[in-house]
């Protein structure tokens, strides 16, 4: 339970996935459902513990345009949040909500976890 917020670990191999079926528009999950592979690539739950690798240097601005407008990082000039994360979803909490969340994920213990980057397949051979 100590790990719930750490993101995909750093230190495991890369899942294999059935390229075959990717390529048909199905998307897949591994067992704990911190990676993700479809369409756009592979991709990896993040790191949402206070650690610095997680949003421990986060603004509540961060947090905000993150789960408001799906910028990667909550920075306004990054790319956009990819699939599964479900930012539209959430886009539309109150602006309490949204603070209390991210008020306790702040207070988390901090997991140092630097979680992979985005992956297209052709990455992964």
């Amino acid at each position: 339970m100590e790990l719930r917020f750490s993101g995909y670990p750093a230190n495991r191999p890369f899942p294999a996935y059935d390229s075959n079926l990717i390529k048909k528009g199905v998307m897949m999950m591994n067992a704990d459902l911190t990676c993700a592979a479809g369409p756009w690539g592979v991709t990896f739950a993040a790191n949402i513990t206070s650690d610095d690798t997680g949003l421990g240097n986060w603004s509540e601005a961060h947090f905000f345009t993150a789960l408001r407008e799906g910028k990667f990082k909550g920075l306004k000039e990054s790319r956009s949040l990819l699939p599964p994360m479900p930012w539209q979803n959430l886009k539309n909490m109150t602006d309490e909500d949204m603070r209390a969340m991210f008020a306790y994920l702040k207070s988390t213990k901090p997991v140092k976890n630097i979680v992979p980057g985005t992956r297209q397949f052709a990455e992964l051979k």
